[in-house]
């Protein structure tokens, strides 16, 4: 049960990492995509309209996905089991996934959030199944 528990806790730490991490990279590397976070920063600070870019949208949805993955994999890697310990953390991802589309609710079109969160925990079960796979 320990080692459950460790590796949600890792898997969550490294699922955190990995996005911050990759939008800085992107950020740093791509002007559109930094004018883009920029604008939607101000926007929703000072509580403006935003007009989102789809690209970039569905840029950090297979961000999402792919980090989802990597983390359901590291997550059972950890806990010597594929099942309990993914789910656990796809449903700790989704409740704090829950928490942020909440605050950029009215900037970012339904479809993106509802695709954002109901990824989560299919994508981390996807990792962990890879396990099986890593001998």
């Amino acid at each position: 049960m320990i080692r459950i528990i460790l590796g949600v806790i890792v898997g969550f730490i490294a699922w955190s990492i990995i996005w911050v991490g990759s939008d800085q990279v992107l950020i740093m590397s791509l002007d559109w995509y930094r004018d883009h976070q920029i604008q939607f920063q101000k926007a929703v600070f000072n509580k403006e309209a935003f007009d989102p870019s789809t690209t970039v949208l569905c840029m950090n949805l297979i961000r999402s996905i792919v980090t989802s993955v990597i983390c359901g994999f590291l997550t059972a890697m950890i806990a010597g089991e594929n099942r309990r310990s993914p789910l656990a953390l796809g449903v700790i991802l989704l409740i704090v996934g829950i928490l942020v589309e909440v605050v950029a609710w009215n900037y970012l079109p339904m479809w993106y959030h509802f695709a954002f969160l109901l990824l989560l925990i299919p994508a981390t079960i996807v990792g962990g199944k890879l396990k099986k796979f890593s001998k």
